[in-house]
């Protein structure tokens, strides 16, 4: 006798991706279905960032906002790191009750760049879409992971103040 699998479910509806930098955040949607991430601004970080982000999600009608969580290749979370989980507290308690999640990034900047070069970017040009390519790459691989667990991926960030 073999035990049945519990039917994978995907959720239908926009996601919004965001790559949290220093000085700039990408940002990224896909189509209801989840087939496909494209880019759709780069947003100064700082000040208005966050009140930025809350117009997106609602133009777009979001079901949710993925935030890359940047690490080392070990896993490990440095200060970038907490700098995001932070940033995603806050950002969590501004577009309650969309939901907001955490997925690993690594390597998405380098993945983005790497696309870019072979478009025929130079990384000077570039500068300008980096950060949006790197949230479709972080978008893309949630989307994808989604599928093919049934679950919705990384983990949910819970409000702060």
């Amino acid at each position: 006798m073999t035990e049945e699998q519990p039917e994978k479910v995907f959720r239908r509806g926009r996601r919004i991706a965001v790559d949290v930098g220093d000085a700039r955040i990408g940002v990224a949607s896909c189509d209801p279905d989840g087939l496909i991430a494209t880019p759709v601004e780069t947003v100064p970080a700082g000040g208005r960032s966050q009140a930025r982000l809350k117009e997106i999600v609602e133009e777009y009608d979001a079901i949710e906002v993925v935030v890359g969580l940047p690490r080392s290749l070990s896993g490990k979370e440095g200060p970038a790191a907490a700098k995001v989980r932070a940033y995603a507290g806050r950002l969590a308690a501004l577009l309650a009750p969309v939901g907001v999640r955490l997925v690993d990034e690594r390597m998405t900047t380098v993945t983005a760049a790497q696309g870019l070069r072979a478009s025929g970017r130079s990384s000077k040009k570039g500068r300008s879409v980096i950060d949006q390519a790197a949230a479709v790459v972080i978008l893309q691989a949630a989307l994808e992971a989604e599928r093919v667990s049934g679950r919705a991926p990384g983990e949910s960030v819970e409000p702060t103040g």
